[in-house]
């Protein structure tokens, strides 16, 4: 599965190669003695690079490179014993391995007997065609007659999608998508290390997609919820005016790894970026445990790799002003007080077991410090079923979506709708061969000749980028001049952001019971008005952070 290879991104961003770098086997090759050698990233302690590189040298590694930003050795190892042997060292923070760690935050939606002819076919009035149906945008007051025509972003505003891409061609897209800064950090894995499916057959050389594709969808739809046009086309996002930036660090299959997102939020600090959107979780643990005693020392210093190496890059984008927004899970956990985590580790496939585990335990980036958490609301403003929650992880709520929030069953159109590639789509037979939708849960928009698609999903993954339109808006509104645009101070936009939400309580009684779900779906609401574990500081609200005073 390993195929990263030490790169130079910036004349800075990697100031030291080890000598024998080019004489190293490539991942995953057998050593002359018959190992097999994996690629690391080894986190060192502030101030102790070189003893982090003479541990690796010790432990039987060869370091590659340095990235004295975010502190770590891209180390190559063997498979067998390597971790092990780092995790007394007090020069090393964490280590991550090579393997899956992520997993995109969406729930697929079902359909239920929508019309899915073309929609111009349908009567609607006011705003973008598809704009009857945002449901999200009209509770946020991102409409025709609300925040869109006050403040509908500053094109010189920058926003990083950190997802698993963009569709760049989408007609309902393509107006707003900086090409020329967009950056696909992965390359497409065609099968795990057990030869099971996992991206699938590459359809590009090398592996390596373009910057305007997305061959899973989850970017594209965020990316539509954030900034989709007003074009007479399709749907209009929370801040149609500004600009998006695709910073691929998912694979096609919906996976994220660990070096990929930290190359996506070091390159966003370093060229302007303004706010970007992560609406995934790390693992391949779903919760991080630093000193879990039913974790060996190996996974112990696994999963500090990965809230180190992560943390340090967030610390990283928000000196450099980037604000931080991510989706809070799709778990239907308070994180305030997880016990038990069922779906760990998740790679190799079939390897999870069950852990006990507490609130020392980390959702990563979710939990992570500079990071705005998001959970979802559905059409009623109720928190999503399968939002995850907590009173001091829960900044904000959003529109995420519920097809079973209303009076009864389960209605698609209760779930958010935005862009999708027509090519994940056709691969998925959503549509037929003369471009029909097969499915309620797919919407075509035609306008002369253009035809473009859109998709029913919920998650918080929808709710997320809400949050992140509106963060736009407020940038574009009170951002300074800068070399690359705009740029505005992280703690500055958050205090609009909190202060322009509208403040919700919990639900009386603060214990509520989801229907239909069994008896565990009963997710107890702690905190005030002011700030609770289901709503944070409030709904996000696009039409008040249009109007609010500095």
């Amino acid at each position: 599965m390993n195929r990263w290879r030490a790169r130079l991104t910036g004349a800075a961003a990697v100031v030291a190669v080890v000598a024998g770098l080019t004489a190293a086997a490539p991942a995953n090759q057998a050593t002359a003695g018959g190992g097999a050698l994996r690629d690391y990233l080894v986190f060192y302690a502030d101030g102790a690079r070189t003893g982090a590189v003479r541990a690796v040298e010790e432990a039987g590694g060869t370091p590659l490179s340095t990235e004295p930003k975010l502190g770590y050795v891209v180390a190559r190892g063997p498979a067998a014993g390597f971790v092990e042997s780092l995790a007394g060292d007090p020069s090393v923070a964490g280590v991550s391995g090579d393997r899956r760690i992520g997993h995109a935050a969406s729930v697929p939606a079902t359909a239920t007997g929508v019309n899915v002819s073309d929609i111009r076919t349908i009567a609607l009035s006011g705003g973008e065609p598809l704009a009857g149906r945002q449901w999200d945008m009209k509770m946020i007051g991102a409409t025709a007659t609300g925040s869109h025509a006050t403040a509908p972003g500053d094109k010189r505003v920058l926003v990083g999608v950190i997802d698993t891409g963009i569709d760049g061609k989408h007609p309902d897209i393509a107006p707003n998508f900086n090409r020329g800064l967009s950056r696909n950090f992965v390359t497409d894995i065609p099968k795990d290390p057990n030869g099971k499916e996992l991206d699938g057959p590459c359809e590009f050389k090398g592996c390596k997609d373009p910057v305007d594709r997305d061959d899973d969808g989850h970017g594209t739809h965020v990316a539509s919820t954030i900034a989709s046009p007003i074009n007479g086309l399709g749907v209009a996002g929370v801040a149609p005016g500004v600009s998006l930036v695709n910073l691929r660090a998912g694979q096609d299959s919906g996976m994220f790894f660990l070096k990929p997102s930290i190359d996506a939020l070091t390159y966003a600090a370093d060229n302007g970026i303004d706010v970007v959107n992560m609406s995934y979780y790390i693992d391949p643990w779903l919760f991080n445990c630093t000193a879990n005693p039913r974790d060996s020392k190996a996974e112990q210093l696994e999963q500090r790799g990965v809230i180190t190496g992560m943390q340090r890059a967030l610390d990283y984008a928000r000196a450099h002003g980037v604000t931080l927004i991510s989706a809070i899970g799709n778990e239907a956990t308070d994180l305030g007080n997880p016990k038990t985590d069922l779906i760990s580790p998740d790679y190799p496939l079939d390897a999870q077991r069950t852990r006990k585990i507490g609130n020392s335990c980390l959702s990563v980036p979710a939990e992570s410090k500079g990071v705005i958490s998001v959970s979802a609301v559905g059409p009623t403003k109720r928190k999503a079923s399968y939002s995850d929650y907590g009173l001091e992880q829960t900044d904000l709520a959003a529109p995420g979506g519920d097809a079973a929030d209303g009076e009864s069953g389960q209605d698609i159109t209760r779930t958010v709708l935005a862009a999708a590639p027509e090519n994940v789509l056709r691969a998925e037979h959503l549509i037929d061969a003369d471009g029909k939708p097969r499915s309620g849960s797919v919407v075509r928009d035609c306008k002369a000749g253009t035809c473009a698609y859109y998709q029913y999903l919920a998650g918080s993954s929808m709710a997320a980028p809400h949050a992140t339109g509106v963060a736009a808006v407020i940038i574009s509104r009170f951002g300074k001049p800068s070399k690359d645009g705009v740029t505005m101070r992280p703690a500055d936009v958050e205090r609009l952001l909190y202060a322009s939400a509208t403040r919700t309580s919990c639900p009386k009684p603060r214990r509520y019971v989801y229907q239909g779900f069994g008896d565990e779906a009963a997710h107890t609401c702690q905190g005030s008005k002011s700030r609770n574990g289901f709503y944070g500081r409030g709904i996000v609200d696009a039409a008040k952070a249009a109007t609010i005073a500095p």
